[in-house]
């Protein structure tokens, strides 16, 4: 007798094996999925939100960077991470990074339950950062002194062809950005990483002091002269006249800080005609730091240059406690 047809089986359903060597994982352990994004259901991987934090903060601290340097934000201002926010159109996390980066830069302080504000900067101080931007203004004259290569220097006299333009037109402020320019080319072409850092540092804390020192239209033929004798002695490889050049610019850039700063109060608006007009006393101490102009200057002078710069600035510093 035949024996009953046996019903069709079921197929086999296929048993998901688990990922790597077939084990199951233990029990606290995580296994990262084959295919497919751990942070695809809705949430971002923290690394990638790490990253865009800090991209939008250097672009929210170059963006707050700029509004200060050009004198959209005033010293002593506050800074407001709502407003910041609105106006830059990112979140105050990416503002919150920006002031902490820019008080590292020397250009906000932050104050407890206060907040951030522009650096006002002490009179005393500025003087002191112009003695150390002297000092490697000289070392970066020695560096260049003929060892420019011609494209080089052709982008440098292109430079102060320019800020000749700006001279003549009574633009001071273009003047002063083209020389921030001149001044920031000459330090990467003097290839020391390291220098440059802290002189960008440095002339950021002195921005709005110099601002101020170049947007009096009458210094701006004196500025520009300077200038082409650094240039004419950097290209003719004369290492110890664009040191001592580079030097003395610097040092009767820090003169008109003291002459603008000190008449002003170091409070009041320096562009206004009271500020810009020293006091007799004043007027007397603040000639000698004016370096002689730099063709009459015998070679060598850059120690008997240090040390008027350094009378004066005490002499200067005791006037104005006086007062």
């Amino acid at each position: 007798m035949a024996s009953a047809a046996r019903p069709p089986r079921s197929p086999r359903r296929a048993q998901a094996r688990p990922a790597g060597n077939g084990r199951q994982p233990s029990h606290g352990t995580v296994v990262a999925p084959v295919n497919g994004n751990a942070y695809s259901n809705g949430g971002a991987h923290p690394t990638l939100d790490l990253l865009r934090s800090r991209s939008l903060g250097r672009a929210a601290q170059q963006e707050i960077e700029h509004l200060i340097l050009s004198g959209a934000i005033r010293p002593g201002e506050r800074l407001t991470e709502a407003h910041l926010s609105q106006r830059l159109g990112v979140s105050r996390g990416p503002i919150r990074e920006a002031f902490r980066m820019l008080e590292a830069d020397g250009l906000v302080r932050q104050e407890k339950n206060r907040g951030a504000f522009v650096r006002d900067i002490a009179l005393e101080d500025a003087a002191e950062i112009y003695d150390l931007r002297a000092a490697m203004d000289e070392l970066v004259g020695r560096r260049l002194a003929g060892a420019l290569a011609p494209q080089q220097l052709k982008a440098l006299r292109a430079q102060v062809d320019t800020m000749d333009q700006s001279a003549r037109a009574g633009d001071a402020a273009t003047y002063h950005r083209l020389n921030l320019q001149f001044h920031d080319t000459l330090v990467e072409f003097a290839g020391n990483r390291k220098l440059a850092a802290i002189y960008r540092k440095l002339v950021k804390e002195l921005a709005l002091f110099r601002r101020r020192n170049l947007e009096q239209l009458a210094v701006l033929p004196n500025s520009l002269a300077e200038h082409r004798a650094i240039l004419k002695a950097i290209a003719a490889g004369d290492a110890a006249g664009a040191a001592r050049l580079l030097y003395e610019h610097a040092v009767a850039g820090k003169a008109r800080m003291l002459a603008t700063g000190v008449a002003a109060g170091a409070t009041a608006d320096p562009l206004s005609s009271a500020a810009t007009r020293p006091s007799s006393r004043l007027s007397s101490a603040l000639s000698s730091a004016r370096p002689a102009p730099a063709p009459r200057v015998a070679p060598g002078s850059a120690g008997a240059a240090a040390r008027r710069a350094a009378t004066t600035a005490a002499t200067v510093t005791t006037a104005g406690g006086r007062r």
